[in-house]
């Protein structure tokens, strides 16, 4: 009896000896269970991202929008996952490209692929940087949001791996890459770099979207996705980023710097502009308190400031072609002045002035304009500014002077093709030093000949001078 119990103590302390030996610091992660080498030798032949790419390509040009692998010997591909769905901002999907950095392999260029899996949590199993063999027969490739797509082909659409065959066809190695991204400027992203981890670098959230949502996708307006836009600072272009309100980190306020951030370059749900979509709130680095804002409001005194509240009050409209005019509106506590050239589910022909009040430009000196402007459904540029001199107030504007101001201020305004996010973007200052005397400020909505409906809303203007 004591031996047993001896002997029971004794095993009891080995034990609690091995347990300890596989905590280290404090750190009681799950040991990852060993991922044994796959025999490529049974899966086929390899193929190349580019043949899967062709596949569906041909299928279309025959009319079809699927590709499949029906009738082929025995394919795969070798791909590295660049997604991870541990902070729900992926959901039943794993995107895969064929290079773990951003180099093209001698015989497959840069690319990606996304692959719907019918599966929660799949990063579990295929982590970030894993290798994987992705085997063809039986799958097909067709476009889910815009972006390529593997997955089953039900019927004659494409459809999800289901629990119990993905992982005979999305097979796993045992090496996990380190995945470095393809830094890119934003006007350069293309669709080669659909489904593929990049870098964009000296880039920030812009001002409006800091001060008035300050969240990833914690606003009572993101139904199923926020939007927030990122800037380019030396170039000014921007893209979205697209954050999921089921992602665990919807509701962190955005970082407020700028530097770098590395995502996936995508589509957006609808199919209807470019979006980045990341893995983390870590791959977001705008540490740099710097921002390349253009300008601070309180280094200026502001000499005349429009913000609509009392409707088009001491503005002037006037239509020199068509019947559509700029109108006063309001959304919540927004007020702005609209144009836009969509009218009854078409688009109209429509050149409308709005045109400011006379204002004393000798009163002050060095003066800027700022504008505030949000948009949506944008398919063309159709507002300029200009400033006359010799207007005369109720007059035909075509018969006055106009010189064009802010051309490239509003053109580098963010563009929204999509519904309206009620986010007002601040353009940089508008150089007004050359205006002299009396004058007034007048923004022209162009339809250009009834191709351009872009929605404007003007919802500030401000005249400034240095302090």
């Amino acid at each position: 009896m004591k031996i047993n119990k001896f002997l029971a103590l004794a095993f009891g302390l080995v034990t609690m000896l091995l347990v300890n030996s596989c905590v280290e610091d404090d750190d009681y992660t799950v040991p990852e269970v060993l991922v044994p080498a796959v025999d490529i030798s049974t899966l086929g032949t390899r193929t190349t991202f580019a043949s899967v790419i062709s596949r569906f390509e041909d299928a279309e040009a025959n009319g079809d929008d699927i590709g499949t692998w029906e009738f082929d010997a025995p394919l795969y591909i070798e791909g590295y996952v660049v997604s991870s769905d541990a902070t729900g901002n992926f959901f039943e999907e794993i995107l895969i490209q064929n290079s773990p950095d951003e180099n093209d392999l001698a015989d497959d260029p840069r690319r990606g692929l996304r692959i719907e899996i019918n599966v929660r949590d799949v990063s579990n199993f295929y982590n970030y940087g894993r290798k994987v063999y992705v085997k063809l027969n039986g799958l097909a490739v067709g476009e889910s949001s815009g972006v390529l797509t593997l997955g089953k082909l039900t019927g004659d659409a494409l459809g999800q791996l289901e629990a119990f065959e993905y992982k005979d066809f999305v097979i796993r190695d045992p090496e996990v890459a380190t995945i470095i991204p393809k830094t890119v400027a934003i006007s350069d992203l293309s669709e080669q770099d659909e489904n593929t981890l990049v870098k964009i670098t000296d880039a920030q959230f812009i001002k409006s979207a800091i001060e008035n949502t300050n969240s990833y996708a914690g606003e009572a307006s993101d139904s199923f996705d926020g939007f927030r836009t990122i800037k380019n600072c030396e170039s000014g272009a921007t893209i979205t980023l697209q954050t999921s309100t089921f992602a665990d980190f919807k509701s962190f306020p955005l970082a407020p710097g700028k530097g770098d951030i590395s995502a996936i370059f995508s589509r957006d749900f609808g199919d209807d502009f470019n979006v980045l979509v990341i893995n983390n709130v870590e791959s977001v680095n705008f540490t740099n308190e710097e921002r390349c804002d253009p300008f601070d409001i309180n280094d200026f005194d502001i000499v005349f400031e429009e913000d609509f509240t009392d409707g088009l009050t001491g503005w002037e409209v006037f239509n020199t072609s068509g019947s559509t005019s700029w109108f006063a509106g309001d959304f919540g506590s927004d007020f702005y002045a609209r144009g836009s050239a969509f009218s009854g589910g078409s688009i109209v022909q429509m050149v409308s002035w709005l045109i400011s009040p006379s204002l004393n430009f000798d009163a002050q000196d060095d003066e800027q304009m700022v504008l505030q402007i949000a948009d949506a459904f944008s398919n063309g540029a159709p507002l300029t500014a200009y400033y006359s001199n010799d207007y005369v107030a109720g007059s035909n504007p075509s018969a006055a002077t106009w010189i064009e101001i802010g051309a490239d201020e509003i053109l580098a305004l963010p563009e929204n093709t999509g519904f309206f996010d009620n986010e007002f973007d601040e353009t940089g200052l508008v150089d007004l030093t050359a205006v002299t005397g009396n004058a007034v400020i007048a923004f022209i909505y162009d339809s250009n000949n009834a191709t351009v409906s872009t929605t404007i809303d003007l919802g500030n203007v401000k005249i400034l001078s240095p302090q």
